[in-house]
């Protein structure tokens, strides 16, 4: 189904949803589930700059691509947020060569997608254009840095340079300075030897913070972004609580690509192994009091997986883990993408023109529904948990419910118990199937290749004998705005 007839096709599937008790599909309204919203009961806050989006630093090469001149790609920023923050890291990070003359850079504009870690990515040059330039984007957006430096294969020396550098140019833009990207692995990529473990890491971290801090005694940092050890986390928590800012570390809910038994289901399914992260993560926070941020996230590592990191499927996982984290009281995430990645939010070139990928509709529900203060929701009727439910009360007062149906093949009639609420207004996200690549919309609406988006379908619920009814097609999610 081409774009233009499934917005017709969603227009109308809106349209039938308000007139007929059938809903979206003569199925009678598929699994009966109740959603009770209990405003009365707060919990974690969502501030303004928890979204946020992670670039290789391989891309900063090419100084003409995180530039003021790039108004298309800084429009696609602010449409999720108007203080988000923008992460520079991933592997090449530990392969970037701080250039302090800046060399005319002759080739066209480049876009460097995710790094897979199949190799040893190229040495590539960093320079004070490419810093000043990022700082021009970064006032374009609105948007503040997380600054990888690398600990991989440059000097101590040379890290404080890049580091002085970068502190000067970005000024209060500057969120912190990471040392390195996923030390715990630095054993199986080449960048150290098989007995490197945590002792040898820490005193490394150290070496590498003291020779930034006397060249920028206030430098923040954080750390220690680990892969996936929460072992370290907990240590290094514990070991520099008094010298960063927050603690980082990554998540990827599926990998490798080449296994096939990553799939659709098991992304959709897979926030169990999130939880299992959140707790040590949350328990590391909870021994230093240092919030935590998870800095590079996404569907599948090695660069994502043809036909579920690029799919609608993956917006429902997106918006999910972005609930997910907040509730266990992360201050932020950065999914992880760049160049045409499987799994990158935002997909193109200066050149060609960008173009929003499925990701980045999970992100945009989020933000439509804004920061603000989570509250209470129960599901009921959906033991599997493919029916998920997250409500806040936005700045702005609106009390907010983000609904998420992950079942692929059962539609849900929810019962929304809210009390005094009279009408809500729904947005929906959709596709035509949970494996599209192309087709997704929120509200009926496309973000535009300059990163405009307005909503063209918006649904009106009036309460019934106390309860809003609300249909939910199967692999679908809808934003509730309540009255």
């Amino acid at each position: 189904m081409d774009r233009r007839k499934f917005l017709a096709a969603s227009v109308a599937a809106s349209c039938a949803a308000l007139s007929s008790p059938r809903g979206f599909a003569d199925s009678g309204g598929g699994r009966r589930v109740r959603l009770s919203v209990h405003p009365g009961q707060r919990g974690r806050a969502i501030a303004g700059d928890f979204t946020g989006l992670s670039y290789e630093t391989s891309q900063l090469s090419d100084p003409s691509f995180f530039a003021p001149e790039n108004t298309a790609l800084a429009a696609f920023h602010r449409r999720l947020g108007a203080a988000g923050v923008l992460r520079i890291g991933g592997n090449t990070s530990e392969f970037s060569v701080w250039t302090p003359t800046s060399a005319p850079v002759d080739s066209p504009s480049q876009a460097f997608g995710p790094d897979t870690g199949r190799h040893p990515p190229p040495r590539r040059p960093v320079t004070p254009l490419a810093v000043r330039n990022l700082r021009g984007f970064l006032e374009l957006s609105g948007w503040r840095l997380i600054y990888g430096l690398n600990m991989g294969t440059e000097s101590p020396e040379t890290a404080a340079d890049e580091a002085a550098y970068v502190a000067r140019v970005m000024g209060d833009r500057l969120v912190a300075f990471q040392l390195c990207n996923e030390p715990d692995l630095f054993y199986k990529n080449g960048l150290r030897g098989p007995g490197y473990g945590y002792p040898q890491f820490a005193a490394q971290w150290r070496h590498y913070f003291r020779a930034v801090r006397r060249r920028v005694p206030r430098a923040p940092f954080a750390g220690p972004d680990t892969a996936a050890n929460d072992e370290w986390l907990a240590r290094f928590a514990q070991e520099q609580r008094h010298d960063v800012t927050f603690l980082s570390a990554h998540y990827y809910a599926e990998g490798p690509p080449t296994d096939p038994s990553m799939t659709i289901p098991r992304l959709l399914g897979s926030s169990a192994e999130l939880d299992a992260e959140l707790q040590a993560a949350a328990a590391a926070s909870r021994d230093t009091g240092l919030p935590f941020r998870m800095t590079e996230t996404n569907s599948c590592y090695g660069g994502g997986k043809a036909g579920v990191s690029d799919t609608f499927a993956a917006a429902l996982w997106a918006a999910e883990i972005m609930y997910r984290l907040a509730e266990a009281g992360a201050i932020g995430v950065n999914f992880h993408g760049g160049g045409y990645g499987w799994y990158t939010p935002v997909a193109g070139t200066p050149a060609s023109g960008f173009v929003a990928r499925p990701v980045y509709y999970g992100m945009l529900l989020f933000a439509a529904a804004g920061p603000g203060r989570l509250v209470m929701t129960k599901v009921s009727g959906a033991a599997d948990g493919s029916v998920t439910a997250f409500g806040l009360t936005g700045r702005d007062g609106a009390l907010r419910v983000v609904v998420l149906n992950k079942n692929l093949d059962t539609d849900a009639t929810l019962a929304i118990d809210v009390p005094g609420a009279r009408t809500a207004s729904v947005m929906r996200l959709l596709a035509p199937r949970a494996d599209d690549r192309t087709d997704t919309t929120f509200a009926g609406s496309v973000v535009g290749n300059d990163g405009r988006w307005t909503p063209a379908v918006t649904e009106t619920l009036t309460a019934r004998e106390g309860l809003l009814t609300l249909r939910m097609p199967s692999a679908s999610g809808a934003l509730l705005t309540l009255s």
